[in-house]
């Protein structure tokens, strides 16, 4: 393996990755574990920092590492402020937050505020950076993207910068509702069974008069009357959720004749996720690409470049 130029590091809040990449950002090698924000004890970062990415640093002395994600939080290794929108590559690589200086450093998070509320990030910013270098859309004058997600952010990118961005709560409130409401009660244990035709269904429904509190209710009487099975009302429920983030979305924040005129809304996350938003934005005739986990490791490659730069 020829030598790295970079330790990347996505630590969140149930578990960390990271990668040793080329310049280009590409991955040499990657290593992963369930020890995230959640499991780290007070005063804990750099004894886990080091029993995971020890060898490494060992192998290749001064490399450099950027971390992102919730290392960066207040309930992290150190809370790295957030950068407020506008913003781009070059002003997230000028206010790294340096935990070891010029060997390791945390990306700040971004903020933005609208009719007087924040809303925040951390992590999806280094996504987006990295997909724009991927798409080869850094320099485009307009990009929307979509990160899905417990808090799915809806982003708008300008010439190369974060202009803005909406969260919506969608897979935590779809987790609460699965788990601990009324409605658990006649959902399947897991999510494992896929019934595309109901998820169809919930997200047609999300677009109805009524709103999502009324739409929740159906859930309930599909399965009194028999109407629906165990899976098929948990597809059902996800599309009522994931129906109503597009519709509040694409209404309010981002109308859809804009989105179907530019350039189709990038959508960043896991396959199964990204696949139901792929589905549902179909609905609504607006035209996606699709990116994993590589936008990570190409947004802290960007920001390491713009540091060499």
């Amino acid at each position: 393996m020829s030598d790295p130029a970079l330790l990347a590091v996505d630590w969140g809040t149930t578990a960390l990755r990271g990668a040793l990449l080329a310049a280009d950002g590409t991955v040499l090698a990657e290593h992963a574990a369930p020890r995230g924000l959640l499991s780290i004890p007070p005063g804990g970062w750099a004894d886990a920092f080091d029993a995971e990415f020890g060898a490494w640093r060992a192998a290749y002395p001064g490399l450099p590492c950027l971390m992102a994600g919730m290392v960066g939080s207040r309930q992290g290794w150190v809370e790295a402020a957030y950068c407020p929108c506008p913003a781009g590559a070059a002003d997230l690589a000028t206010q790294l937050l340096w935990v070891q200086p010029g060997r390791v450093a945390i990306v700040p998070g971004l903020s933005t505020e609208q009719g007087g509320l924040p809303d925040v990030m951390r992590g999806e910013e280094t996504q987006v950076v990295g997909a724009l270098q991927l798409l080869g859309l850094a320099e485009a004058e307009s990009v929307n993207l979509v990160l899905p997600g417990t808090h799915s952010k809806w982003v708008t990118v300008r010439s190369g910068r974060i202009t803005g961005f909406a969260t919506h709560l969608t897979g935590e409130c779809y987790a609460l509702l699965r788990q601990q409401s009324i409605l658990a009660r006649t959902l399947p244990a897991d999510d494992a069974a896929w019934v595309p035709e109901a998820f169809d269904r919930g997200v047609a429904q999300a677009r109805q008069p009524g709103g999502l509190l009324h739409h929740l209710f159906s859930v309930r009487t599909l399965a009194l009357f028999d109407r629906l099975d165990a899976a098929g009302l948990a597809c059902y429920l996800s599309g009522l959720v994931i129906g109503e983030e597009l519709r509040a979305q694409l209404a309010a924040h981002l109308p859809l004749a804009e989105v179907a005129a530019a350039q189709p809304v990038v959508l960043i996350g896991s396959a199964a996720l990204t696949a139901r938003y792929q589905r549902a934005l179909a609905a609504w005739s607006v035209p996606t690409q699709v990116l994993g986990a590589e936008a990570t490791w190409f947004g802290l490659a960007a920001l390491a470049g713009t540091l060499r730069g």
